[in-house]
């Protein structure tokens, strides 16, 4: 019904990767920050497939998009790999996220962009079964009912100490008027 819409921005708006666009073939600004999208290769495709004159893209905020800001275990290596991605599978952008793109970055993602697909290891380890972790601790201070998250118990109780700072090391030089 939008045919003519040239500027789309939905950004913090809880989008999926079950996000479908009607053709929008004028559209040429798209921002996509801060939803949940994760798979960036089937959103690309779809993006390809219907916004053909798209120019301007960000998704910044996604965790399709390793920005070290929302991820600290992203760095720059990894923003540089999904940038030749994302021009990999869409050639016409000129601008993706905060930065212009680079003649640079074009040619890259033409050569090599089909594999920079940022892509996570799945673990070989069955998920959680009666006390198996992937990365068992050979010491834990927690009893063996705390260690899983879904069968927590809780425990209140009344502490037996008083502490009234009077045996501390780091107050035995410092005087009342110092304070």
């Amino acid at each position: 019904m939008f045919i003519e819409l040239e500027e789309l921005i939905v950004d913090n708006n809880l989008l999926g990767n079950d996000l479908l666009l009607p053709r929008l073939p004028n559209l040429h600004t798209l921002t996509l920050n801060k939803n949940q999208l994760t798979d960036i290769e089937a959103l690309l495709e779809h993006l390809a497939d219907v916004t053909p004159s798209l120019k301007y893209l960000s998704l910044l905020g996604n965790e399709a998009c390793p920005n070290q800001l929302v991820s600290p275990d992203k760095d720059e290596d990894d923003y540089q790999r999904y940038r030749y991605f994302v021009l990999h599978k869409l050639p016409q952008l000129k601008f993706l996220d905060t930065r212009k793109v680079t003649i640079k970055e074009v040619m890259e993602a033409q050569a090599r962009g089909a594999f920079m697909k940022v892509v996570k290891p799945k673990s070989e380890a069955p998920p959680n079964e009666a006390g198996s972790e992937s990365h068992p601790l050979s010491y834990t201070p927690l009893p063996r009912g705390s260690r899983d998250a879904k069968n927590h118990r809780g425990i209140f109780a009344k502490c037996r100490y008083v502490y009234y700072g009077k045996h501390s090391e780091g107050n035995r030089f410092i005087r009342n008027d110092q304070l």
